[in-house]
């Protein structure tokens, strides 16, 4: 799906994704990627089976964000709370969802102003 943003102040948007893909400012990226306002991170890797990992949320938890987004996929899967620690004792904020509605929240987020992240599988 494409997305379509007005983005002329440098922060990046999620300008389309599908399978296997995420588009952030037109730039097609066919790895798992962090998307933050102002770089994309592309060395975040959740897990070997595709479950996010403990070393994959202690990276996301030193990121200076209020809120994480954790886009898990085509489906939504929840890691377990004792992988979800380091963000908790972090005070970050966040919520799972499949890959495609974070997506678009992230977008809504970032339009706001806010200090806001998102860890996409794809």
């Amino acid at each position: 799906m494409k997305l379509h943003l007005a983005n002329s102040d440098g922060r990046n948007a999620v300008t389309g994704y599908g399978a296997g893909y995420v588009e952030i400012n037109g730039k097609r990226y066919d790895t798992n990627v962090v998307v933050l306002p102002t770089s994309v991170e592309t060395r975040w890797m959740p897990g070997a089976d595709g479950d996010i990992s403990l070393d994959g949320i202690t990276f996301l938890a030193t990121l200076e964000v209020e809120i994480i987004l954790l886009g898990t996929g085509a489906r939504q899967r929840f890691p377990t709370p004792a992988t979800l620690r380091p963000l908790i004792d972090a005070g970050i904020g966040f919520e799972i969802m499949d890959t495609n509605a974070a997506c678009r929240t992230y977008n809504i987020l970032v339009a706001e102003n806010r200090r806001v992240a998102a860890a996409l599988q794809v």
